[in-house]
């Protein structure tokens, strides 16, 4: 447990030195230092804005105030001079290079005591320098990298300050541990890029076969109008022979069909004059029949007239006969019940006749075993008392 954490706070450690923002100053040596790089780099950064804020002065002339802007003026005269005597000194001949070499050490001179001087009116604002920074966003590339690599060299200083012996030799110790691991991907990162290549070289020779077809398909694409401008001469002529034979056949069809026609005219005209007796008999037919069924009409209206009446007259009496027959049938209902309860009354009275011959049988019978009985006592008594006469006769 403890090993793990010393390792977890050295990599920490280690990190932090790797990391030149998470470094602070610990002692006033190094923060003296620092800050001379600071100003520096705010110099820097001021120096390549000057050209940009000297060439617009009219933009920035209210911020920046008569004083700087004179300075300014004054920077944007000299670098004009410059130029041009760099300009007339590469066309210039040769002989009065000396003469040009101690007038551009001169400007050069001047330019400087200008920058230094630009610079300081203006690192006398922060808030001026602030506004500037904001506003004017573009920088020279060459400006802009000489920038950032003194950022860098900045970091790297205050890294190398800041690094005690021991934390040296721990961060060659990281740099040790994670070289294997960055070899290691360094061979994975050339393998996946030779698998790119080859994927790349196979992708590359699959285009140049659609472009060959492709090719092949535009000049085949060429070649068609040719074949088609055959082609459509050909079925043209192939039309134009066609519609010269389908033509001679139709006229050739057309007399036919107008010879038929005139034969057929002339028997229409024979029927015509053969049928003209036949159709006025069948006139005077139709109109007899006519006249008939005339005749007929009439008749079955007279006769309906005559069956209409008498079928008025039947069904009134038809009407008379039913009114008739609901009295009678009214009658009938009375009667069935009056006869219904007769015929109860007679059957509960045969009932009650039934049912009185039968208990007068029932009594007959009783009464004709009582009497056989009886008889068969008195006879039994007879011939027992006969019998006991005997036994006494016999005993004297």
């Amino acid at each position: 447990g403890m090993a793990t954490s010393e390792k977890a706070m050295l990599t920490f450690d280690a990190t932090k030195m790797l990391d030149p923002c998470g470094l602070k100053p610990d002692s006033v040596e190094v923060e003296r230092i620092i800050t001379v790089l600071d100003e520096t780099i705010t110099k820097l950064e001021m120096s390549s804005l000057i050209a940009r804020v000297a060439a617009s002065l009219d933009r920035f002339a209210g911020v920046l105030g008569p004083e700087i802007t004179n300075s300014l003026i004054e920077h944007e005269k000299l670098a004009t001079e410059m130029e041009h005597l760099l300009a007339s000194s590469e066309e210039g001949a040769s002989v009065r290079d000396e003469e040009q070499r101690g007038c551009l050490c001169l400007l050069e001179e001047c330019l400087k005591c200008s920058v230094r001087n630009a610079l300081r009116l203006l690192l006398a604002s922060p808030s001026l320098c602030q506004a500037l920074k904001s506003e004017v966003w573009a920088i020279e590339a060459a400006a802009e990298g000489f920038i950032k690599a003194f950022v860098e060299f900045r970091n790297l200083m205050l890294e190398r300050l800041l690094t005690s012996p021991t934390e040296e030799e721990e961060k060659i110790q990281l740099m040790e541990d994670i070289y294997p691991r960055i070899k290691k991907n360094t061979e994975a990162i050339t393998v996946l890029q030779a698998e790119l290549a080859a994927a790349i070289q196979t992708r590359e020779e699959e285009i140049h076969k659609k472009d060959k077809v492709i090719e092949d398909l535009k000049t085949s694409l060429q070649d068609l109008p040719k074949h088609c401008k055959a082609f459509i001469q050909q079925i043209k002529q192939e039309g134009i022979k066609q519609q010269e034979e389908e033509l001679q056949a139709s006229q050739a069809r057309c007399s036919r069909l107008q010879q038929d026609i005139q034969q057929l005219g002339a028997q229409l005209s024979a029927l015509v004059l053969e049928h003209r007796a036949s159709e006025l008999a069948l006139r005077k037919r139709k109109c007899r029949a006519e006249m008939e069924i005339v005749n007929w009409v009439q008749k079955y209206d007279a006769d309906m007239g005559e069956k209409q009446a008498e079928y008025e007259e039947v069904h009134a009496a038809y009407t008379e006969e039913m009114a008739h027959l609901s009295l009678l049938v009214e009658k009938r209902a009375v009667l069935l019940q009056e006869y219904s309860q007769i015929e109860e009354e007679r059957r509960i009275r045969q009932q009650k006749e039934e049912e009185a011959l039968k208990e007068l049988n029932i009594k007959i019978l009783a009464a004709t075993r009582i009497q056989a009985c009886w008889r068969g006592y008195l006879v039994r008594s007879f011939f027992k008392s006969k019998k006991k006469k005997k036994q006494k006769g016999k005993g004297k």
